[in-house]
């Protein structure tokens, strides 16, 4: 988070904005002392409902959208990094915030914006099961939200198993008890077996 402040600080005079929005049940309390820390000066909002993950289809942070003036998304989802991570692959920070930096700049003219029929092709729809485990996690949220715990777990628990690869699903979940939450992403993390912690990040401009 500290890294976008300084994009934003180098960005914003051009007419860009950043919308930040955490996501989590505990709302304030967990999720604002990041912005604090961070010292953001940009937009920022808590989500303690979820909607933003569950309309943009978003399966774990730091996720970035480009959204344009006209409120047309001109990129989907996508790992959004502002420095080199390696986290079972090469998580391409410093090549997103270039392929942003020339957004700004150039508009719809930029290569790295996608057409409508690109970013139909890259958005994968939902099956039925993942349709019914963002349903079992929002009952989750419900319940949880209305202190009746037992239950909150129960439709957690089975959103994570309906879709396992969402990691917004265990993190939430792990938030509650902190103390386990790092041994719990560790062990999930190396289960991975070869399979990509975040999709690769496709920068890829047309011929």
């Amino acid at each position: 988070m500290p890294g976008w402040q300084a994009v934003y600080a180098e960005l914003g005079p051009k007419n860009f904005e950043i919308v930040a929005a955490a996501q989590d049940t505990a709302g304030e309390e967990a999720a604002g002392k990041f912005y604090d820390r961070a010292k953001a000066t940009y937009t920022t909002l808590i989500d303690a409902d979820h909607k933003v993950s569950t309309l943009f289809h978003m399966v774990n942070v730091p996720t970035g959208v480009w959204i344009d003036e006209q409120g047309r998304i001109v990129r989907p989802p996508e790992v959004a990094y502002t420095t080199a991570k390696v986290l079972g692959l090469t998580v391409g920070g410093d090549r997103y915030v270039a392929a942003l930096r020339d957004w700004v700049e150039r508009g719809a003219e930029s290569p790295f914006v996608l057409s409508a029929e690109q970013i139909r092709a890259r958005l994968k729809p939902r099956d039925p099961q993942l349709r019914r485990a963002d349903a079992s996690f929002r009952l989750g949220v419900y319940f949880h939200q209305a202190a009746q715990e037992g239950l909150a777990d129960q439709y957690w628990e089975l959103a994570q198993k309906l879709n396992p690869d969402s990691w917004n699903y265990h993190r939430q979940d792990w938030s509650f008890t902190p103390k386990e939450a790092t041994q719990n992403w560790f062990r999930k993390f190396r289960a991975l077996a070869g399979r990509p912690y975040y999709e690769p990040l496709n920068l890829a401009t047309p011929e």
